[in-house]
C-alpha cells in the first residue's frame, strides 16, 4: 500500500472522530400577522428529535438569549437540543422577533442602579426589566406571542413527533427566559405550557401568575446584579400565589451561563442535569 492510500485511511479515520453537529429536522414558520416581513426575520421553530429508541414524549421549546437584539443560537439551542435528545426529550429552537434598532429610548433615560440579590422588592411583581420604552415592550410582547406559537404548534404536530401533549414546556436563556415568562402568564389554556424553566432570564414585565400556572424551575448566580434579585422576586410571586416553584441560587462559577462540561469545580456546571432531575421528579420524563 503506497503513501498516498496510508494518508488517505488516516485523513477518513480522523474525519470520523470529529462530533457530528447536530441539525434541526423540521422548521416551521409562525404565524405573525405581518406578511411584509422579510424571510429571514420572520419568527419560527427549528425541531430536533431523539432516536425513536430514546423518546420519552417530553418536548421543550428553546428560547435563546442575546439581549433581545440578537440570539444565541449555537450555545442555547444546537448544543442544548443535543443535550435534551440525549434524554429522549425532543427540542424545539425558536427564533422570535427582536429589536432590530427601529425604536428609540426616550431622551434622558439613564440606566437605574445594579440591585444585588439582597433586594428583590426593587423588582415590583418580579419586573426586573431595567428599560421600558414603548417600542422596547412591544418587541416583548411580539416575543412573547411567537412562543405562545410555538406551543401550541408543538401541540398540533405532538403526535408526529411522538410528544405527550401535557408534557410541553420552556426553557429560557438570559433574555429568553423573560420571553418565556411573558408568554407564559399571557397564554390561554391550548398555549400555556406544562413547565416553564428560565435560566438566568427574570421577567421582563409585571407578572400576574395565572390561576393553574405551571411549575416553575429558576437556575442562575447569586451574584449577578438585577439578574438574581429578579429570579428572587419571581420566586416570591409564584409562591404567593399557591403554585409550584424551585430556586437554584449558584454561588459560584464565571463566563457565560451556559451548558457545562461536568468538571466538579462548580456547583453551576451541574444545572443542565438538576434540570433533568426536575423534569423527572415532576414526572414529565420517566424516572429510569
Amino acid at each position: 500500500m503506497n503513501l498516498s492510500v496510508l494518508m488517505k485511511q488516516f485523513l477518513l479515520f480522523l474525519l470520523l472522530l470529529l462530533p457530528v453537529s447536530l441539525s434541526a429536522q423540521k422548521q416551521y414558520f409562525l404565524s405573525t400577522g405581518d406578511n411584509s416581513m422579510d424571510e429571514n426575520d420572520r419568527p419560527m421553530i427549528e425541531v430536533y428529535l431523539p432516536q425513536p429508541e430514546l423518546v420519552n414524549g417530553c418536548a421543550v421549546v428553546l428560547c435563546p438569549g442575546g439581549a433581545m437584539r440578537w440570539l444565541s443560537w449555537e450555545s442555547d439551542v444546537v448544543k442544548m437540543a443535543s443535550f435534551l435528545n440525549e434524554h429522549g426529550i425532543a427540542a424545539v429552537g425558536l427564533r422570535y422577533h427582536l429589536n432590530k434598532g427601529g425604536g428609540q429610548m426616550p431622551q434622558g433615560m439613564q440606566m437605574p442602579p445594579m440591585v444585588d440579590v439582597t433586594h428583590p422588592e426593587q423588582f415590583p411583581k418580579a419586573d426586573a426589566n431595567p428599560m421600558h420604552f414603548a417600542y422596547g415592550d412591544s418587541i416583548i410582547r411580539l416575543a412573547a406571542e411567537d412562543a405562545k406559537s410555538a406551543i401550541r404548534m408543538v401541540r398540533e404536530h405532538a403526535d408526529e413527533w411522538h410528544i405527550s401533549t401535557d408534557k410541553i414546556g420552556y426553557l429560557g436563556f438570559s433574555a429568553g427566559g423573560g420571553v418565556a415568562i411573558a408568554a407564559t402568564i399571557s397564554a390561554d389554556n391550548n398555549a400555556r405550557p406544562d413547565f416553564l424553566c428560565t435560566n438566568f432570564g427574570p421577567s421582563l414585565m409585571p407578572v400576574t401568575v395565572p390561576q393553574d400556572a405551571p411549575p416553575l424551575l429558576i437556575m442562575t448566580r447569586v451574584d449577578h446584579p438585577n439578574v438574581a434579585a429578579g429570579l428572587v422576586s419571581l420566586f416570591m410571586e409564584w409562591k404567593k400565589a399557591g403554585a409550584n416553584a424551585e430556586l437554584h441560587m449558584y454561588g459560584d462559577g464565571k463566563g457565560p451561563y451556559e451548558l457545562m462540561p461536568q468538571t466538579g469545580e462548580t456547583t453551576t456546571e451541574t444545572w443542565s442535569t438538576q434540570m433533568i432531575q426536575w423534569l423527572k421528579a415532576k414526572g414529565f420524563i420517566n424516572r429510569k
